[in-house]
């Protein structure tokens, strides 16, 4: 039997006036470096698409028989209670916050089991993808990026013939009409972390809205039968191609703008140049993500027409003492 979406909406309300009041302060703090950190900024559109999807599923929802959890949701709120309380008392926000990650599934398996928490698995992930990482982590994926960039932009000019030096994440080069060397920092806001997170979500959204979910309806069924799926693996691609996409285009945006500072100056490093040379680069890094899903479309296996219905009837035979009987054998409609 189905659940309604709106059956117990007091009891939702309760429970989301419980978490607000129990997360404020972790949600004030979280809001706030969305609006102050760019390398977040994305999270402040991030519970507008959750809330989205969450109500283009509220069918689904509907229609999902509810088969409640006590045991594993309890343990996972306890847990989750547990975490919250662990990262106030050592100041961890990451672990506070990902405390809520963990609480909103443990509600959803607690009152609908896992059927429903699969539902969620998309919200829940894009949730994960707006929470900062610590600083100890962030610093130790954003410096080798930063050399790395560096590295690229060293080799493009040196391949053009511009002599140039590099020092670290430090490039110095002599500019044109100019008879001093000048110094070009790929800094940590260069480094590409902050196009990779961005579109690492924008790569989860994109794979979710053109998800094929009419070719799995016909694909193989089973309890596992989703790792065969070609939309699972069609999305693990989309998001994973947007890790290289994201490093390789910042690095040609460092390397264009050291190739433009030895004939511009090093002015072209700031200002217009560098929002417009940020902006320009997402929009081709999300291009070139778009053409991945194109090209890994190419491969898509064919639908397989279903099998018409077939109806045979025997034909009616009288018995002896007169009564008609028939057997009418209808063929269940399936898919090869």
């Amino acid at each position: 039997m189905s659940v309604p979406a709106t059956k117990y909406y007091w009891r939702a309300i309760a429970i989301v006036v419980a978490i607000l009041f129990t997360y404020a302060a972790v949600l004030v703090k979280l809001s706030n470096d969305w609006w102050t950190d760019e390398n977040y900024s994305h999270g402040l559109l991030v519970p507008l698409i959750i809330g989205y999807i969450l109500w283009s599923q509220r069918n689904k929802f509907a229609a999902e028989p509810a088969r409640p959890s006590v045991l594993l949701g309890g343990l996972a709120v306890a847990f989750a209670l547990f975490a919250l309380w662990t990262g106030v008392a050592g100041a961890e926000l990451y672990t506070q916050r990902m405390s809520l990650v963990v609480l909103i599934a443990g509600i959803v398996v607690y009152f609908g089991g896992l059927a429903f928490l699969r539902l969620i698995l998309v919200p829940l992930g894009l949730l994960i993808l707006a929470i900062p990482v610590p600083a100890i982590i962030f610093n130790k994926i954003a410096f080798p990026l930063q050399l790395f960039a560096s590295r690229c932009a060293v080799w493009s000019m040196s391949v053009l013939g511009i002599p140039v030096l590099r020092q670290g994440n430090i490039i110095e080069l002599k500019p044109l009409n100019s008879f001093e060397t000048r110094k070009l920092e790929v800094v940590e806001a260069c480094s590409g972390i902050r196009s990779l997170m961005t579109l690492l979500t924008l790569a989860v959204v994109f794979a979710y809205f053109t998800y094929p979910r009419s070719n799995d309806s016909n694909g193989p069924r089973g309890k596992f039968s989703w790792l065969r799926s070609y939309g699972f693996w069609r999305s693990i691609i989309i998001v994973l191609s947007a890790v290289p996409i994201a490093i390789l285009t910042n690095a040609a945006r460092v390397s264009g703008t050291g190739v433009l500072s030895h004939f511009y100056g090093t002015g072209v490093a700031d200002g217009f140049f560098h929002s417009f040379s940020g902006w320009a680069i997402y929009v081709a890094a999300f291009l070139l993500l778009f053409a991945v899903g194109w090209f890994v479309d190419r491969f898509k296996p064919a639908t397989q027409p279903a099998k018409p219905v077939e109806v045979m009837e025997e034909k009616s035979s009288r018995d002896r003492s007169g009564v008609t009987t028939g057997t009418k054998v209808v063929s269940v409609e399936g898919t090869e």
